[in-house]
């Protein structure tokens, strides 16, 4: 990884990225330290396959930073569903089996046809690659840094490209038909981005930066930013549910249409400076009560 890499994006200093996966539940469960200038598209079946929790991941949401053209092939022979939100949306366009021409009504929305001989001529490697990362083998970041450094197009990237064009097609329509599919990935990132914020929010303290310089110790930082913002969540979601059941007792029960909105990433109340005395937290663990209100509702 090189750390001196810059990204315009991200300003004019050198730096790197924490490439984090989070949950449905607002936890991060994987984390990746890249370089700035990477793209993030590699890194995505990394956390996906490899990071050791107990989830099982059904779909993915990421932005168009995070989508190529072999993580949806990818992604559908390993079990997950691939939802981008693509940015360049109207531009792309729809692969069909047939000729062009066989669709006229359509004509206008279709791109180039899928090469099935390809796809069935190198379909065992593919397998073959598949099982590979399944099996952990391979990381999928590097395997797919590999593809595409060939400096002669690989058969088997060919292929995967052209399994690409039929999984992207069938995920472009179920976009356009699906209103719900749209709003779960809408919500899976602003989940994301609200872990954005409050990974900030705790890195303040030194406006940002970090600076250690080796992968092993940017790695160890990661983690243990991670390991932050998991305890946040899980102390903001006990003392949820003790206000949720507060609620119900005085017979104000809160309206489940939105209890479901409602985020346990929220730190007002935390404290991010000072001197933290482990040991002596260690001996007088105990839940804390609610902070109720004059009116009788917890703050």
């Amino acid at each position: 990884m090189a750390v001196g890499d810059i990204n315009a994006r991200y300003g004019v200093d050198p730096g790197f990225s924490f490439y984090t996966h989070v949950s449905d539940q607002h936890a991060p469960y994987s984390v990746t330290v890249i370089s700035a200038a990477t793209h993030e598209a590699p890194y995505v079946l990394d956390g996906l396959l490899h990071h050791g929790s107990s989830l099982k991941i059904a779909e993915h949401y990421t932005d168009t930073g995070g989508a190529t053209d072999h993580v949806f092939a990818l992604c559908a022979m390993l079990g997950f569903r691939f939802c981008p939100r693509l940015r360049d949306f109207p531009d792309r366009r729809l692969a069909a089996l047939g000729p062009v021409a066989s669709y006229p009504a359509i004509g206008s929305l279709l791109g180039k046809r899928v090469k099935t001989d390809t796809i069935r001529e190198h379909w065992g490697e593919v397998l073959r690659l598949v099982a590979s990362l399944k099996a952990g083998h391979v990381a999928p970041s590097a395997m797919l840094r590999k593809l595409a450094a060939y400096e002669r197009q690989n058969q088997v990237d060919v292929a995967l490209q052209e399994i690409d064009k039929i999984e992207r097609t069938f995920f472009m329509l179920d976009w356009l038909e699906n209103p719900d599919l749209r709003r779960r990935c809408q919500a899976g990132l602003n989940k994301s981005e609200q872990r954005h914020v409050l990974t900030q929010a705790i890195c303040t303290f030194r406006q940002g930066r970090i600076i250690d310089r080796t992968h092993e110790t940017l790695q160890y930082r990661a983690s243990g930013l991670n390991l932050v913002i998991a305890a946040i969540v899980y102390w903001n979601s006990t003392y949820i549910a003790d206000a949720v059941q507060h609620l119900l007792s005085i017979g104000e029960a809160p309206d489940p249409g939105l209890l479901a909105h409602t985020s346990p990433v929220g730190w007002e109340h935390i404290a991010f400076s000072g001197d933290f005395l482990w040991d002596r937290a260690a001996e007088t663990v105990r839940r804390k009560p609610l902070n109720i209100a004059g009116d009788g509702n917890p703050r």
